[in-house]
């Protein structure tokens, strides 16, 4: 029947196929089981091996040395498996034992002394055969096994081996291979041998010269891959002498660096390790960012030449900066910025559950936070040809190509949310090249006096200074607290960016002949004061609020020349009292609630000063005023943008926020501390004859007073109104009913310890001076 021929052809082709998968299975079993046998006799092999020479009398160890070695070449000579992993031979016991053989030599004799064994592993270029092996991979895990060969010998030999041209050759060569592939298996072996070499370098900076490659040498001949390829290297004729080329190579390459062109260098070190920068291993990033960090801060020219130069170090630091900063989320609270912990680069420990429960964007914050830190770091610690580079990138890839756009938009999340980053990223920057380039970012770098039609010369800084006195009070307060930490950094451009550049010609003042002037008597105003018989300065301040003058900076502006010291005395007396007076009586209230008194500002303004002493004393600024016959007083006064819009606010303090009063004065308190002549005499004299049309401080405050003493006649019952918010503020009241004028009545307080503030900052400044002079 066709039916069962059919079925009959059917169960013989199925019978056919299942012998076939019995024989293959046969086959795989017996392959399996005969690597099995042989993989247990390696190792019995191995062992035996160790065996024997633990009983046997130990050789001379060049004798030993040498033994090892010829073991490793015979293995290639003898091997035709070339797939069976380095594991499985006795290649890294055979290392081993030349590591611990050149350790022993070294410890056996003196200092500096090259042994045998080490003339033999020089001389016959073991480094670079090694090398050659690495290269090829052949047996499997042999270029693991030599990297880790390389590192032990660089980290336990003591005597100087980098300069061997048979040494630091085959490393340059090693370094090469690092990095090739992304997540390699050697990775970890790799980063370890490139941070080896970096200390060594750290350590011995002029070797760096042997690692800037020419461009224009010829490149490596690629040697024949597998096990072929590899017998022909370990047999070739070894004299120990470098081929002519490879000698005119390798003088080449450790010139001095003044006979190097740098545009053609290759610097493999630090490509390597910024490829590695890019591995998916946090470990692995962070060493190889470790590695950079020593380069960067060799101090050899050609070598931070070559580095900012030829290689992508300024474009990684860049990149990855803009990714992060993009990462983060458009809207952020500006609290959740500002109080986010400290986050130094590499130990930022993050869980993302809990980074996500305390608020969205937390991880991304802390990994921009934690870059950012790298960044400043490298270029705080680089060389300072390649920190201006650096620097400068950051400034043209980072600031002005991404952060402007943000801070010149017109929604007010935005900008509120790009005001607070920029305030983190200015208080946590702190090297001075990368400071100085934030500067010109956000103020420019003119020098020359402001003028009323050229305020709008630099849109960024307009811009910022505008949002000063924003519609928006968040805004202002947040654009005013980067401006307040911005002047506490230490650098010069800053201030006189924002306020010295218009005052240098002292234009503010009137020009009155000497004669016109108030006439003194016996030397001093006719209503003059002996301050030691005042109870405010006299001895019998308590201990905790009396100055010493043995802790003021020599650099403290020194008194003027012109005024005896009973004079300067007198003087400070009436500054003080100026401003604690400007306050009429009904409009206090810190008397009526104790430890609000004006001394209580003392210990701060005291604090504040040294440390502001302590960043300007470097800078070139003058000790005295600038003579009125050198300053040009015909120039019409412009008090500059910053100071403009900082007086307009302070001119508006009965009707503005009680958050914005605070951070408008804790600007100008900071300002007022200043060791500045000119800045002192405009902020804090309140006796200098104003040329007309012109302000300062103290009469801003002044018409302020004049409009209070206007309101405070409609205000029914003002004083115990005024007692009871401050009570409110201070927390010793709770919150009840709503008060009438509130906004106006926070003003009044917020301008009465202002003026105090003013008083301290202004005695101190004399006490710091009167300590100073002889």
């Amino acid at each position: 029947m066709p039916g069962s021929l059919y079925e009959t052809s059917n169960l013989d082709r199925g019978g056919s196929n299942r012998k076939k998968k019995i024989e293959e299975f046969s086959r795989s079993s017996r392959e399996k089981i005969v690597q099995s046998k042989n993989k247990m006799f390696s190792k019995f092999t191995s062992i035996l091996q160790h065996a024997v020479e633990a009983l046997a009398p130990s050789l001379p160890l060049q004798e030993d040395f040498v033994y090892h070695w010829k073991a490793i070449t015979h293995y290639y000579i003898e091997t035709s498996d070339d797939k069976a992993p380095v594991t499985d031979t006795n290649i890294p016991s055979h290392l081993e034992q030349m590591l611990d053989i050149l350790t022993q030599e070294e410890g056996e004799r003196e200092s500096g002394e090259t042994g045998p064994c080490m003339e033999y592993l020089l001389h016959h270029k073991i480094l670079e055969t090694l090398y050659t092996l690495g290269k090829a991979d052949c047996p499997p895990g042999m270029k693991q096994q030599v990297l880790t060969f390389y590192t032990k010998l660089l980290a336990h030999i003591r005597q100087p081996l980098l300069p061997h041209i048979n040494v630091h050759r085959p490393v340059q060569k090693l370094i090469r291979l690092c990095g090739e592939v992304l997540a390699a298996p050697t990775e970890n072996e790799e980063i370890q041998f490139l941070c080896i070499v970096c200390s060594k370098l750290k350590q011995d900076p002029y070797l760096v010269n042997f690692f800037l490659e020419n461009k224009s040498k010829k490149p490596e001949t690629r040697s024949p891959g597998g096990a072929e390829g590899v017998k022909e290297s370990v047999l070739a004729p070894d004299t120990g002498q470098a081929p002519a080329e490879e000698q005119a190579a390798a003088a080449a390459s450790s010139s001095s660096p003044t006979s190097n062109n740098n545009n053609n260098n290759n610097y493999n070190l630090v490509t390597s390790l910024l490829n590695l920068t890019k591995s998916p291993d946090g470990r692995i990033v962070v060493k190889a960012c470790e590695g950079l960090m020593l380069l960067v801060s060799l101090p050899e020219p050609a070598a931070a030449k070559c580095l900012t130069e030829n290689t992508e170090l300024c474009e990684l630091l860049t990149d990855r900066l803009v990714a992060f900063y993009k990462a983060l989320p458009q809207s952020m609270d500006p609290l959740d910025i500002e109080t986010v912990e400290s986050v130094n680069w590499g130990l930022d420990v993050y869980n993302l559950k809990e980074d996500a429960a305390v608020f969205a964007g937390k991880r991304a914050l802390i990994s921009f936070l934690s870059w950012l830190d790298y960044c400043d770091q490298l270029i705080k610690e680089a060389h300072k040809s390649a920190a201006a580079v650096m620097a400068k990138a950051v400034r043209e890839r980072f600031f002005v190509s991404v952060m402007e756009p943000q801070l010149m938009q017109t929604s007010e999340v935005g900008i509120l949310t790009s005001t607070a980053l920029l305030n983190r990223i200015i208080r946590q920057v702190t090297s001075e090249a990368l400071l100085q380039e934030m500067v010109y970012f956000l103020l420019g770098e003119e020098k020359e006096p402001e003028a009323a039609a050229t305020v709008a010369q630099n849109p960024l800084r307009h811009r910022l200074i505008e949002h000063c006195d924003h519609l928006s009070d968040e805004i202002s307060i947040m654009t005013l607290r980067l401006f307040e930490q911005l002047i506490q950094k230490p650098n010069q451009h800053i201030l006189h960016s924002l306020g010295l550049r218009s005052l240098e010609e002292r234009n503010y003042l009137e020009n009155k002949p000497q004669e016109e002037r108030e006439p003194l008597e016996n030397g001093q105003p006719h209503d003059a004061v002996d301050l030691e018989e005042d109870p405010l300065f006299g001895d019998d301040l308590p201990p905790d609020s009396r100055l010493s003058g043995s802790d003021w900076l020599s650099s403290s502006p020194p008194q003027s020349p012109d005024h005896s010291k009973s004079e300067g005395k007198t003087e400070v007396h009436k500054i003080v009292n100026s401003f604690l007076c400007l306050v009429p009586d009904e409009a206090k209230s810190s008397y009526h609630v104790e430890g609000t008194g004006y001394d209580t500002y003392l210990r701060d303004a005291h604090r504040q000063f040294r440390d502001y002493c302590g960043i300007c004393q470097r800078w070139d600024w003058r000790g005295n005023p600038k003579p009125f016959e050198k300053c040009n007083l015909e120039i019409p006064f412009f008090e500059g943008h910053f100071l403009k819009v900082l007086f307009d606010r302070m001119g508006r303090i009965l009707d503005q926020p009680y958050d914005v009063n605070l951070q408008v004065t804790a600007v100008l308190s900071k300002l007022s501390l200043l060791p500045h002549p000119h800045l002192h005499e405009y902020l804090l004299d309140p006796y200098i004859n104003l040329a007309p049309g012109c302000r300062s401080l103290f009469s801003v405050i002044v018409r302020v007073v004049g409009d209070l003493m206007l309101r405070i006649q409609r205000i029914p019952d003002f004083t115990p109104k005024l007692l009871l918010v401050r009570k409110r503020l201070l927390g010793l009241e709770p919150e009840g009913i709503n008060i009438d004028h509130m906004t106006l009545l926070e003003g009044v307080i917020v301008l009465e310890e202002f003026c105090k503030e003013l008083a301290a900052i202004a005695f101190v400044k004399y006490h710091a001076a009167a300590s100073s002079s002889p």
